[in-house]
């Protein structure tokens, strides 16, 4: 119990690693707020977690539902401890491409997403921190290798990794660290939105092939990262990025 009645807000929290946070960070004693688009999934994450967590509908591409998340949370629980900037990832009806390819409202809908949103959910979250809280943002292994069709969702991801530390030197003085938590291949619906159903099975086994440890990653993985980020047990660590990824980035299987 490393976070009793510490208050949290997960964007993005009513499914895949974003639930899996949550999840842990619930387990770990904290209660607070998830966020999502979607009302239905986000009924059925809150009522998963059970007592102690409240769902808040919301797009963290809009300032006002920003700041509407925060000043509710706070309004019910208190001040926030921890702040899980996980909302992000594939842009619904826009497929990844490569620059041949990719428009301008494509490169635009995708840092709105992953980059921008990023930045003004720990903006906007400022007024309703408390001192010394802790802020993960959720980063990803492909910033630092490059994919088909991944180079703008990768830049941006890159960008957050960056934004860690300068966002880590403007809050010293209240003690607010920010570190990024990097996940690899995470075992999720999304790769339900990247092909059919009948390739899941391949594209799956073709990750599970370059993976050190011989499997993808769950939620529930990346959702004690995040406790111990969260926790003053990572009090020292700051500015910096946790990768979670099997040892996909750093161990190469070649022979």
């Amino acid at each position: 119990m490393k976070l009793k009645n510490k208050v949290a807000v997960v964007t993005g929290g009513n499914s895949g690693i974003g639930f899996g946070i949550a999840e842990a960070l619930k387990n770990e004693g904290a209660i607070g707020a998830i966020t999502g688009r979607n009302q239905a999934t986000l009924d059925n994450a809150v009522n998963e977690l059970g007592e102690g967590f409240i769902g808040i509908k919301g797009d963290v591409t809009n300032l006002d539902d920003l700041e509407n998340v925060y000043k509710v949370t706070a309004g019910k629980f208190g001040k926030i401890d921890t702040l899980v900037v996980n909302a992000g990832g594939i842009v619904d009806g826009q497929p990844m491409m490569g620059i041949s390819d990719v428009t301008e409202e494509n490169y635009d809908l995708y840092m709105n997403l992953n980059l921008k949103s990023t930045y003004f959910s720990v903006k906007k979250a400022l007024p309703y921190l408390n001192d010394g809280a802790s802020i993960i943002l959720i980063g990803s292994t492909a910033a630092h290798r490059a994919a088909p069709g991944m180079t703008i969702y990768a830049a941006a991801k890159a960008a957050i990794i960056s934004l860690a530390k300068g966002l880590s030197l403007d809050l010293l003085s209240r003690r607010i660290r920010v570190n990024t938590l990097s996940p690899g291949s995470i075992d999720t619906t999304v790769f339900g939105k990247i092909v059919p159903e009948e390739h899941l099975a391949g594209l799956k086994q073709m990750w599970v092939n370059i993976i050190p440890v011989g499997r993808m990653g769950s939620p529930a993985d990346m959702g004690k990262a995040a406790a111990f980020l969260a926790s003053d047990d990572s009090e020292f660590i700051v500015g910096t990025e946790l990768i979670s990824d099997g040892g996909m980035t750093n161990i190469s299987l070649m022979k």
